[in-house]
């Protein structure tokens, strides 16, 4: 099990890292096209930006994309997971007092949590490059008048995959503490003897 500051590092990483995301979802900039007059598609909705701006929200699942529908789905699979990886890393942590009396099941659970963070992050790291891939091939085979590129929405989410994949790291991670435990352990070894050898002496 990481120790206390670093599975609060790795916490507050992944908590950030989810709410980027969270962000990222509900961006309208996915895709943007033209300049001075822009039309910018979310996964919720898509706007129109000219002398005033005006949206319309995807209400049906028929008229979208296949693209849209699989990153909406597989990004509100990957929040769901990390919310539940939040409530487990919550009580799993070392500065909660779930599970007090059982350091060493208290210390699974943390790890659990991290991986369930690790999981959601890559899967939004992969589900939003494949976005980004997708609209570079369209990019390349669709006429010039129809070509969309990548929005800042792109960046927001691999962003909280990013942070979201790392702070799981953190909460997983086992050397750290492993080291520090030897290091004490080692310690009252060498105490101990001191103390023995004073008393013969």
């Amino acid at each position: 099990m990481a120790s206390s500051p670093l599975q609060l590092l790795g916490f507050f990483l992944a908590l950030i890292g989810v709410a980027t995301t969270v962000t990222a979802t509900i961006m309208v900039e996915w895709k943007t096209h033209g300049h001075s007059h822009r039309i910018m598609q979310g996964l919720w909705m898509t706007c129109s930006v000219g002398h005033r701006t005006t949206c319309e929200v995807h209400d049906s699942l028929l008229k979208l994309s296949d693209q849209v529908q699989i990153t909406r789905a597989i990004l509100l699979v990957s929040l769901f997971l990390s919310t539940v990886a939040l409530m487990v890393s919550t009580i799993g942590m070392k500065c909660t007092r779930f599970m007090e009396g059982k350091p060493n099941a208290k210390g699974a659970v943390a790890r659990i949590g991290g991986i369930m963070f690790m999981a959601s992050g890559v899967m939004t790291l992969i589900i939003t490059s494949w976005y980004v891939k997708k609209i570079i091939s369209d990019f390349h085979h669709d006429h010039h008048l129809h070509r969309f590129e990548f929005g800042t929405a792109v960046f927001v989410s691999w962003a909280g995959g990013f942070l979201t994949t790392f702070g799981g790291a953190f909460l997983t991670c086992q050397k750290c503490s492993r080291s520090s435990s030897s290091r004490s352990i080692n310690s009252n070894r060498l105490l101990q003897t001191n103390k023995s050898n004073s008393n013969y002496v």
